[in-house]
């Protein structure tokens, strides 16, 4: 599978592009940059598509699953609880297109802080 980087000035996270409309329309989009912000525990960033919301989209995502957000549009990595999250889980602000999976641990975006630059690319 293809992979994608994200690159927040001092840290980096990769992630495997999933086999969906949302995957190819994003890495279609390629190289581009953003600004971080946050929301509890979740980064999320611009992102120059617009895509409408797929069938299986949901709100609850496990750590690691990267989102496309359709009402932004953006693109969500949730690593723990946000604002609306119940109990432990991980919410993002209303269903999301899941695009990716993260290759390792999503927890490093804790240091993420509202403004970073966020560079992403396909990794060749």
């Amino acid at each position: 599978m293809p992979r994608i980087r994200f690159d927040f000035e001092s840290l980096a996270l990769e992630a495997e592009l999933l086999d969906t409309p949302t995957a190819k329309a994003i890495a279609e989009k390629l190289p581009y940059e953003a600004r971080a912000m946050t929301w509890g525990e979740e980064v999320y960033f611009d992102v120059p598509a617009r895509l409408k919301r797929e069938a299986n989209a949901r709100d609850v995502v496990t750590p690691g699953e990267i989102a496309f957000w359709p009402d932004g549009p953006g693109i969500a990595i949730g690593f723990g609880p946000t604002p609306i999250s119940q109990g432990g889980e991980c919410r993002l602000a209303s269903p999301c297109n899941i695009f990716a999976r993260a290759t390792s641990d999503v927890k490093v975006l804790n240091k993420v802080r509202p403004g970073t630059r966020i560079r992403i690319s396909l990794v060749a």
